[in-house]
């Protein structure tokens, strides 16, 4: 296994983070809202032997796909969401939301009907008591799927990639990737590149697409054997290739960084940058977005990769979820 030894071209990394604003994104996928309600515990209830927690303050903040096209746009980009939300408050502010940060709304479909997703965490003295979940992982319905496809036509010829991310809350489906595969191979000769942030249990979904980025737990799930070694992981990522059928896989592997597997070329293992791991939540969501954005804007496969493990790398050091800036990516760079 061929390992980077950073001798990458400093100079074109941070040339391609500057045309990041005219890279021509679509990210589909579930649509979350992140609730965290902050506060101190001081006293067990007396009801129940449970912490009694006094509330401080609340946050609310985009999550799932809206927080990859979040990532994005703080890398300068405008990327445009593509998913499905419900007919309710909670909807609405994330339509607000997306809008505040000056990115269009069109492609976001209304089910009635369908409750928008929302996970609310209870977080006391920096440490989560409980997370309570309110949404549907029922499939969207066959309407709201041609209505994503149809605004993908539409707008084919103004794409340069499509961001798929999965998070099991029903959006992603055969149907929908079938459509999506159907529509844009032909149109585009490969030209459209589609990339997918897997979820454990859909993997017959991402059939024929250019990268899949699991994490290295989601990758063993699928191959049916746990990831320990460099063996382990070189099976996992050639069976992905040869059963999936794509250009490439990009296992990630948290504090042993990335590996990148090409399809009839070689694998390269990036090892991490980052000094200290504090916390992994939304490092996906970081690879996914940073590595989408270099493809968009003409880096390969592996400069692509690296410029994604340095985002990571940054995001990893952080508490909580976090984002990444053009500034922040192109010190990390460096040079």
């Amino acid at each position: 296994m061929q390992k980077i030894d950073y001798n990458y071209d400093k100079s074109l990394l941070k040339e391609n983070i500057d045309r990041f604003p005219r890279a021509r994104v679509v990210v589909i996928g579930d649509i979350i809202m992140d609730e965290y309600i902050w506060g101190d515990v001081s006293r067990i209830s007396p009801e129940a032997p449970v912490p009694v927690v006094e509330v401080k303050h609340e946050t609310k903040i985009l999550g799932g796909a809206a927080n990859v096209i979040h990532n994005m746009a703080t890398l300068g980009a405008g990327p445009v969401l593509c998913g499905v939300i419900g007919d309710d408050r909670t909807g609405r502010q994330i339509l607000n939301k997306v809008e505040q940060m000056g990115l269009k709304t069109d492609g976001m479909v209304v089910e009635p009907g369908r409750p928008t997703s929302i996970k609310t965490r209870i977080v006391a003295h920096n440490q989560q008591v409980v997370r309570f979940d309110r949404e549907s992982k029922k499939n969207i319905g066959p309407e709201s799927i041609k209505k994503i496809l149809d605004f993908i036509a539409t707008n084919l010829d103004t794409i340069d990639a499509i961001v798929v991310t999965d998070y099991g809350k029903g959006v992603i489906s055969a149907p929908l990737m079938k459509g999506l595969r159907d529509l844009v191979r032909p149109a585009s000769e490969g030209s459209i590149i589609i990339a997918v942030d897997p979820k454990t249990g859909n993997f017959e979904y991402y059939h024929k697409v250019d990268v899949i980025t699991p994490n290295h737990h989601e990758a063993g799930t699928y191959c049916g054997f746990e990831i320990i070694d460099d063996d382990s992981l070189m099976r996992a990522g050639r069976k992905m290739l040869d059963e999936l059928n794509c250009r490439s896989v990009l296992i990630t592997q948290g504090k042993d960084g990335v590996t990148l597997f090409e399809n009839g070329g070689e694998t390269t293992h990036i090892p991490t940058v980052a000094k200290k791991v504090f916390d992994v939540t939304g490092a996906g969501d970081t690879v996914i977005g940073t590595l989408s954005l270099g493809l968009a804007s003409g880096l390969d496969l592996k400069s692509a990769a690296v410029l994604s493990n340095f985002a990571a790398g940054i995001v990893v050091g952080e508490v909580g979820t976090s984002t990444v800036s053009a500034e922040e990516l192109k010190k990390a760079v460096g040079g």
